[in-house]
């Protein structure tokens, strides 16, 4: 490991023209803090760290402690802290959605067989005998030709969809570009949908394969409290009821109705698909306790030494889903990989980079965002008043999950090949003997899965890698092993908790990786870009023009 940070303290970059050479991180960077961050943020005092909980106010007031005695500046002018409106809504246990019409009546209970919620400010959500309609994936994609509403009116219906988008379970690459998951194949886009259609309701039909994650993964993100972001209308333009259906419930209902559901995924992987009324018809009370309370992002300020009004942002989401009190057993999510781990690292960076004398003349940014579990609204907010202009925003790094299982030969990018970034980050690991690789499981659609997904969306270029899966101690099956070990027992379950056997230099290695990125950035006068033909240049274009006039 020494002789790696040797080579990382002699480096220079040379595709920005960096103006400094680099510092060595290690006086500041260690797996022994990194440990103790992780330690803290995972533990059963900070209750899973829930937005607008007891957990969330341990957690800014340990960020905040942390960030000020390693000498940074609160970034939202006088204060630590950016308020974010959260609106939290609860729904009475004890809900069924009730499937009339069919052969034979159904009745899903919520939670079991089925999850619903809704993200309306209201104290009741119904359907009332809504009509069922299947929509296949529910995409809408003028670029590919593609549409699987074919112009029918669902208003007031409920629809039913599969997740994932087309591609993913055709033998050849389509019009959505082979495994790897678009933004038309993930939840929130399929939710986004059925709203510009008027539907009342909208049921997914979960599978593990497709989704990427297990049914377990489904009942602890989205049961108990769900949150959103306040909005004056309280959420009206939403559909009513939003939800999942687990496979074997949604073969119950496509049984019900006379239809085979195995024969119908195959069709919807046609463009000439059309939707298929179901003859059913789906009814359920949702009664709501809803609570408006504010969470907060947590933001840290090193100011730039020559050009302050330019920023570099780190991020990290600092929440995760807090206590189930209806589980036995365990009942706190700690989140000590997700996004513990990644919490810890954003504090590792600011002790390295405030310790430089002198400083880097861009400003960096330490971002600690609230409620990623619950769709990415810290960053939304925060990306939509932003504290600091996004079009003065050279990059944004994002760390969610840190690498556990020791030094890896690779590193995987999510999203490869978006941006100019990429080329800085192959450039650094070649320093360290390492390779970027793609990521394993593109039909998953990570990139959209986090933070940084809001950043792009209004064109600041954004990289998001993790260590690879070619670990040096057990190389690829070793990696890949220990990735399903903790899919399986700990992401989004009471399992994920700090663990004696961890092997922290892997993260520290990333930690490296990400110190020398932001350090060329920090130091340089230019300003990559997203590649040509990325869906986000032109947003990046613009602000950047925009912001020379």
């Amino acid at each position: 490991m020494a002789r790696s940070l040797s080579l990382l303290a002699l480096a220079c970059f040379t595709l920005l023209g960096c103006s400094q050479s680099l510092e060595d991180p290690t006086a500041a960077m260690s797996e022994r803090s990194l440990a103790g961050h992780i330690r803290v943020l995972s533990s059963d005092a900070f209750e899973g760290r829930a937005p607008a909980s007891r957990g969330e106010e341990r957690t800014v007031a340990y960020l905040v402690e942390r960030f000020a005695a390693l000498g940074l500046r609160p970034g939202n002018g006088s204060s630590w802290t950016q308020d974010v409106p959260l609106v939290g809504i609860s729904t009475a246990p004890g809900a069924a959605l009730e499937v009339a019409g069919g052969a034979t009546g159904l009745r899903f209970v919520n939670g079991l067989e089925a999850v619903l919620f809704s993200k309306r400010v209201a104290p009741r959500a119904t359907l009332d005998a809504s009509e069922m309609v299947f929509v296949g994936y529910g995409v809408t994609a003028p670029e590919a030709g593609w549409d699987d509403f074919k112009s029918l009116d669902l208003r007031g219906k409920t629809l039913v969809v599969l997740v994932n988008d087309p591609d993913f379970a055709s033998l050849e690459p389509g019009a959505f570009g082979g495994k790897r998951m678009t933004y038309y194949g993930r939840w929130t886009y399929k939710f986004e949908e059925a709203a510009r259609r008027g539907a009342a309701g909208v049921l997914l039909v979960h599978d593990d394969a497709p989704a990427g994650y297990d049914w377990a993964v489904v009942t602890g993100s989205w049961t108990g409290e769900q949150f959103d972001l306040a909005t004056p209308d309280g959420n009206a333009g939403r559909v009513a009821v939003e939800g999942w259906l687990r496979r074997d419930a949604a073969l119950q209902l496509f049984a019900a109705a006379g239809q085979d559901l195995v024969a119908l995924e195959q069709a919807a992987q046609s463009k000439d698909f059309r939707p298929v009324a179901l003859g059913l018809r789906a009814s359920v009370t949702l009664e709501n306790t809803v609570r408006t309370q504010p969470s907060r992002n947590v933001i840290a300020l090193l100011p730039g030494a020559g050009r302050a009004d330019e920023y570099l942002v780190y991020l990290a989401h600092w929440d995760h889903l807090g206590v189930d009190p209806t589980l036995a057993g365990d009942q706190i999510f700690n989140g000590a990989v997700d996004n513990a781990s990644g919490t810890a690292g954003l504090l590792e960076l600011a002790a390295a980079f405030g310790a430089l004398d002198p400083r880097p003349a861009r400003s960096i940014v330490f971002l600690a965002v609230t409620a990623e579990e619950s769709g990415l609204l810290g960053s939304q907010h925060y990306a939509s008043q932003p504290v600091f202009p996004l079009a003065r925003t050279v990059a944004a790094i994002n760390m969610d999950s840190m690498n556990v299982d020791g030094p890896t030969h690779d590193v995987t990018v999510i999203g490869r090949g978006a941006s100019e970034l990429e080329d800085l980050l192959e450039q650094a690991a070649g320093v360290q003997g390492r390779t970027l690789t793609d990521e394993p499981s593109p039909e998953k659609g990570y990139f959209y899965r986090s933070d940084h997904f809001n950043f792009a969306k209004r064109g600041v270029p954004v990289l998001y890698a993790e260590g690879g899966v070619d670990l040096v101690a057990g190389g690829p099956a070793a990696g890949r092993a220990a990735s399903e070990r903790y899919r399986r027992a700990a992401y989004h379950k009471p399992g994920d908790e700090l663990h004696a056997d961890w092997d922290l230099s892997g993260a520290l290695q990333d930690l490296q990786l990400y110190y020398a990125i932001g350090h060329t950035l920090a130091t340089s006068e230019s300003w990559p870009n997203w590649r040509a033909g990325n869906e986000f240049r032109a947003a990046r274009d613009a602000s950047r023009a925009a912001a020379s006039e």
